[in-house]
């Protein structure tokens, strides 16, 4: 006959042994996509880098998986993010500018010199003045970061203002195309990864790219000649996010980890990564007999000149947003100069 007491205290010992022991952690395994190649080195260094860093800061808790495919057009990331066809991605501002206009900010022509500087004083701005008005409403925003500075490539040689008119410029939008229409350039708007057929079968003249995108697009055999600006002729600014929803089951524990390498820690992984890009660039730039040319204090001059209504136009729009864009502007400005002097 089976005895209750006997069950009984099996049962409570069972119920004392469970709680001795540990919970089993919890994993989430999420997905991220990437719009350029799994060999561009926004997918395996800064994506990958950073998966990376959390898995191993989360103790494997939170680990990631890189579709194979991108699940939307590359200006479509933000909704398909939101949406949840993919947990994790980025979006650039030129392709999403009427979406997100304070964004546009660090691209604007002559910023940082480097993609660090520009990447860490943007990011220090963004969390300051731009995050509240909520452009990136509907994700959870992780960070933001740039490339490095912007720089014409052309299949024949520029020497100054005059050269640039009228050549059909590939640019990815935004203020990178605004700048090639000021500049005369018959400018238009196509996805980074289709500008090496672009130029090889003559739809375009040339391409506004960072130096990292000679070997990411493998543009070296398709051009003559790199003509180089201070501070580049403009930039590109990423917004980095990851779906509300899968955000909001993390545990907290989770959460604090993640927040803790975002923000500028994000920054500095990007904008450091792209630095080393753009220098094996500028490697197989020179390497491959494409020339290259310091634009002239006149072709600078000049640039600056035409650019200035993009400026303005930018001021007035993101004023438009309840900022003091004018001022925030100045204090961009100031913070490149504190993180080019180690601050």
């Amino acid at each position: 006959m089976v005895n209750p007491r006997r069950i009984l205290i099996a049962a409570l010992v069972a119920v004392g042994l469970a709680a001795g022991q540990p919970a089993l952690a919890q994993t989430t395994t999420l997905t991220m996509s990437s719009w350029v190649s799994p060999q561009h080195h926004l997918t395996s260094v800064v994506l990958q880098g950073w998966a990376t860093e959390v898995e191993k800061a989360t103790g494997g808790r939170v680990k990631f998986t890189m579709l194979p495919k991108h699940p939307s057009a590359p200006p479509g990331t933000f909704d398909a993010v939101r949406e949840g066809l993919v947990d994790l991605s980025y979006v650039t501002a030129s392709y999403t500018p009427a979406r997100h206009i304070l964004p546009l900010m660090p691209e604007l022509p002559g910023a940082g010199e480097t993609a660090l500087i520009n990447s860490v004083a943007y990011s220090r701005i963004y969390w300051k003045h731009f995050h509240k008005v909520g452009e990136y409403k509907g994700v959870k925003q992780l960070g933001v970061f740039t490339h490095g500075p912007g720089q014409m490539f052309t299949k024949k040689a520029v020497a100054g203002i005059g050269d640039v008119q009228g050549l059909k410029i590939r640019t990815g939008g935004g203020i990178a195309e605004a700048v090639a229409k000021a500049l005369g350039a018959s400018a238009f708007v196509k996805p980074a990864p289709e500008s090496y057929e672009l130029l090889s079968s003559g739809v375009a003249d040339g391409v506004f790219f960072p130096l990292e995108s000679i070997i990411s697009f493998k543009l070296d055999t398709v051009l003559e000649q790199a003509t180089l600006f201070p501070g580049g002729m403009y930039s590109s600014a990423f917004g980095f996010f990851m779906n509300e929803d899968k955000w909001n089951k993390l545990p907290k524990q989770d959460q604090d980890t993640i927040e803790k390498l975002a923000g500028e820690h994000l920054a500095r992984l990007a904008g450091a990564s792209w630095d080393e890009a753009d220098r094996k660039g500028m490697d197989a730039l020179k390497k491959s007999g494409v020339k290259i040319v310091n634009a002239n204090p006149e072709f600078v001059a000049e640039v600056k000149k035409r650019s200035a209504p993009i400026v303005d136009d930018w001021v007035k729009k993101a004023s438009a947003k309840g900022v003091d864009a004018a001022k925030i502007l100045e204090e961009f400005r100031e913070e490149l100069k504190k993180v080019a002097a180690g601050k």
